[in-house]
């Protein structure tokens, strides 16, 4: 497929979502502006091909209402309608960095080295529901672990580094491997697997800040920010069950959590622009880890 014709389903999907109906006259008016029309319609036969290769691509429908002529997209499921948002801003942001290469010196990104190792085999296994074997070197351990077998429930992208979840077979048990610490991965044609129907992804971690999972009761946190800090949070909440308590020149945000060491790492990389009010454990966690840090620079 052409970049081309790609860019045109990417215009189709983000032009119809953005207004939330549009007529075909409506949609041609907006078309006539954009670099693919050369000034003309776009024809009948042409947006109905689009609409049929976006459903197959995009799992994304293009529906049209009979009493009002209107076109909108028919969303699915939050979930997969999150991932699909992802992969179209994925490829809106591919298509638009493309056309400023001559400016490339001047843009600067982050890096997601994981994207490079092994995505592709992952991907693989999940949509087959195949096993996989790899080595795996993680950080905390010295030697590596030799012939690993997964078989891989889900994948999650967090702090530039992908993810994936599974049961560990050798253990029958539920874990997660960072793609980037995983090496000669193979996928096992030979194995099938099923998930358990009550095991649930979005589950798994909804009571977890990131991918450190913990069988620990999830705890209401309390903390305090400056005013300054709370419009950060605002925009990008750290957690879904993020709420907010506005005063004059702080705001209390609470949270329904598992007290995992990620959340706390993150709480400390605020310094003094996040108080933890509650819970008491959590409090511990934070004081230990400054005082810990303290001593580092006392000796």
């Amino acid at each position: 497929m052409s970049r081309n014709l790609f860019s045109r389903y990417i215009w189709l999907i983000d032009t119809i979502r953005r207004h939330g109906t549009l007529t075909r006259e409506e949609l041609n008016s907006l078309w006539r502006k954009t670099d693919f029309s050369n000034g003309e319609n776009l024809p009948r036969r042409t947006f109905y091909n689009y609409r049929n290769a976006i459903e197959e691509l995009f799992k994304i429908s293009i529906d049209c209402n009979p009493a009002t002529f209107e076109y909108y997209i028919n969303d699915g499921d939050s979930h997969g309608e999150s991932v699909t948002d992802w992969m179209l801003n994925a490829a809106s942001m591919s298509n638009v960095l493309t056309d400023a290469r001559s400016v490339s010196h001047r843009i600067f990104l982050e890096d997601v080295p994981s994207s490079r190792y092994h995505l592709e085999s992952v991907l693989n296994a999940l949509k087959e529901q195949k096993a996989l074997n790899f080595t795996y070197s993680p950080y905390t351990r010295t030697n590596p672990s030799y012939d690993v077998v997964v078989e891989p429930y889900f994948l999650k992208l967090f702090k530039q580094r992908w993810y994936m979840t599974g049961r560990a077979v050798k253990d029958n048990t539920v874990k997660t491997y960072s793609l980037d610490r995983m090496s000669d991965v193979t996928v096992d044609h030979n194995s099938s697997f099923e998930i358990p129907e009550d095991f649930d992804g979005d589950e798994y971690f909804s009571d977890c800040y990131g991918i450190v999972y913990s069988r620990g009761e999830a705890k209401q946190v309390s903390i305090r920010t400056d005013s300054r800090q709370a419009k950060y949070f605002r925009a990008l909440p750290l957690h879904t069950s993020q709420k907010e308590m506005v005063h004059d020149d702080y705001s209390i945000f609470t949270y329904r959590l598992k007290l995992t060491p990620d959340f706390v790492q993150e709480l400390l990389s605020y310094g003094p622009k996040v108080t933890v009010i509650a819970p008491p454990e959590l409090r511990a966690m934070m004081v230990t880890s400054l005082e810990d840090s303290l001593k580092n620079y006392k000796q």
